[in-house]
Order: C-alpha cells, then sequence, then structure tokens
C-alpha cells in the first residue's frame, strides 16, 4: 500500500474551509447540469437491499457485499448496495418513465474489497443516473452522444467552480476522444489494459473506452464487468463488441488517469441470455430482476454512474480522495500524507 508518485512540494490550491464550501457548490452545480442535460428527475435511492433478489449490483463477480440480518423480518439478510445499476432500471419501470426521460439519485456504498490509496476509498458516493431508451437507439452512436452530453456537463462545472476560485484553472479539453478497447490493444499490444489506459489518457487527456467486459482479439477482457446490467457482447455498428465503457481524465497532479464513470446501454433479453451463459450465471435467470426483464416488464435503457469525489478531487487539483471524503485510511497513509501537506478528513 503505497501512495502514487506526487509532485513534491505538494501545496493544495484551498485551504480546509474552501475545500468543504467547493465540494458543495460543485455537487450542486454538477447535478443541475447533468439533470438539465439528460432530461433527469431526482429520486431517491436504498443504501442496501434485500439478498437474493438480483437488484445489487456485484461488480466483477468476485467482491462481497456487506450485509446484516434484518431482526423484524425473521432474519432475512439485507446488503448493501454496490452500485445502483439494476435498481434504476426496476425503479424507471415502477415510476413508468418515458423515453427520452430518466432519473438520478445519491449512490453510497461501502465495498470493504478496495485496496486503498488515492483513487479508491471504503466509502463511494456516485451519481447514478438511468434513462429509458427505444430500440433504435441501442447503438454505439447514441451512446457517443450521450457521453459527450455527459462531458459538457462536467466542462460547464470545471469553469464555473474557476470563477468562483480563479486559482483552480480550468484543464479539461474541449473534446473527448473515442477508442474502443479493441483498438486500443492493437495500439498497444505489449501493454497490459490498464497500461493502456494510461498511455492513450496521457495522450488525448480526456478519453471514453468502449466495449468493457467483453473478450477482445487475444482472448481477455480489457476490464471486468458483471453480465447483468451493461451490453458488452452485442456487436455494434461500428463492427466490434460492446455497448458500454468508460470516461478517463488525466490529472496532472497525480500524473495518472482517473476513471470518473462507468455508463453503458443495458442489456436486453437476447444480451442477458447470452451474457449469463458466457460467464456462466444462467442461474440468475430465476431471480427477481432477471424474470423482470425476461418477462418484459422493464424498459430498455442506458446508465451509469460518475463519481462524486472524484469530480471534486479533480476540479479542486487535490492528490487524494481523502481530502473530498470522510473514510478511514490506514495509519501509515495518514502520517505518509501529513507528510506531504495532504490533509485527509
Amino acid at each position: 500500500m503505497k501512495l502514487y508518485t506526487l509532485p513534491v512540494p505538494y501545496h493544495p490550491l484551498l485551504d480546509l474551509k474552501q475545500t468543504e464550501l467547493a465540494i458543495k457548490q460543485i455537487k450542486e452545480i454538477f447535478q443541475l447540469n447533468l439533470s438539465s442535460t439528460l432530461r433527469l428527475r431526482r429520486v431517491t435511492a436504498p443504501l442496501f437491499v434485500l439478498q437474493g433478489t438480483g437488484l445489487n449490483d456485484d461488480l466483477t463477480g468476485h467482491e462481497n457485499a456487506v450485509s446484516f440480518p434484518i431482526q423484524d423480518m425473521n432474519g432475512a439478510v439485507a446488503e448493501v448496495v454496490h452500485s445502483l445499476a439494476k435498481w434504476k432500471r426496476v425503479t424507471l419501470a415502477d415510476y413508468d418513465i418515458q423515453e427520452g426521460r430518466g432519473i438520478y439519485t445519491d449512490m453510497n456504498a461501502i465495498r470493504a474489497h478496495e485496496e486503498l490509496d488515492n483513487l479508491h476509498s471504503l466509502y463511494v458516493d456516485q451519481w447514478d443516473w438511468e434513462r429509458t431508451i427505444g430500440e433504435e437507439e441501442r447503438t454505439i452512436k447514441f451512446l457517443r452522444g450521450i457521453v459527450t452530453r455527459i462531458y459538457s456537463a462536467i466542462r460547464r462545472t470545471e469553469f464555473t467552480i474557476s470563477e468562483h476560485y480563479p486559482q483552480l484553472e480550468p484543464t479539461l479539453p474541449k473534446e473527448i476522444f473515442f477508442i474502443h478497447s479493441e483498438e486500443l490493444r492493437r495500439k498497444y499490444p505489449t501493454l497490459t489494459a490498464k497500461e493502456r489506459e494510461e498511455e492513450i489518457t496521457r495522450e488525448h487527456k480526456a478519453v471514453f473506452i468502449i466495449g468493457i467486459g467483453g473478450e477482445l482479439g487475444d482472448g481477455e477482457p480489457h476490464d471486468n464487468r458483471a453480465p447483468d446490467y451493461d451490453d458488452y457482447s452485442t456487436l455494434n455498428e461500428e463492427g466490434y463488441n460492446g455497448l458500454n465503457g468508460d470516461l478517463l481524465v488525466w490529472s496532472d497532479i497525480l500524473g495518472k488517469s482517473v476513471e470518473l464513470s462507468s455508463m453503458g446501454i443495458r442489456v436486453d433479453k437476447k444480451a442477458l441470455l447470452r451474457q449469463l451463459e458466457l460467464s456462466g450465471k444462467e442461474e440468475r435467470k430465476e431471480l427477481y430482476f432477471h424474470r423482470r426483464l425476461l418477462n418484459d416488464t422493464l424498459p430498455l435503457s442506458i446508465g451509469g454512474g460518475i463519481g462524486q469525489s472524484r469530480l471534486c478531487m479533480l476540479l479542486l487539483k487535490k492528490a487524494h480522495i481523502g481530502e473530498i471524503q470522510a473514510s478511514i485510511w490506514p495509519d501509515e497513509m495518514r502520517e505518509e500524507c501529513r507528510k506531504m501537506n495532504i490533509h485527509l478528513i
């Protein structure tokens, strides 16, 4: 457990009081930009869901959710959410959200498996959003359009916050660069997936990597995804598998890429069955969420999550996510941060 290499000395551009105020301003400004550009309404989200419903996101499939028995429900087990990827789609149906509109919410999670560093914490906070779409919108062209609109909302927020704090000079590029993970693999054939991310983001500063979870030309995925929310196996109009991706931006403070968002067009019935089979998870067809999708009671949708603390960290030019959120950190990390003038909340 070591911090990433940081410029020495590190001098925060905002003091503690300014930082707390700026965090509040960024969150208020960005969610207004996000909701207006995607036509989203705010909804209230759960902190936990019942185990065994299929509503919780199992991320890469190896993480265990924090869970507890419910005394007043005969010991039924609740799980703290990892994300709300599938819960949001059920909510679109239950709220009867029409095509072209959607929902967003504050998602708070505990991920006890995280390896703690500058960007990873036990506590996760995101804006989770989901939008109802039509069959004709299940395309890469539509996904690119949504990504571009979200990136524009991020840049508008960056500009607005710089008006309040002139020392926070805007640095995000005007355009976002799109590349499929298979194209990226061919561009850097000797590098690992994470190394490829670093190189392409270093070059273009803001990148959306399409196709996360599907098998690439070398037989390996760029990264793992659960099989039952993003559609990573449908052949798109560009000739590659995948209707999802990750948004990364370059941090000059850290000297590395920062993943701000993961998003994608969600599975339809065909993609769900195909991906459950490919992953060996066909028993999930009997779970509540999966039955609803297979019984045509859930809408087609696109959705994702945008890291709140990471966005604040990036726009406020901070070196550690602990400067933005209150969490638990190892004593040796706190001491190392203190020596480097990094004030963990």
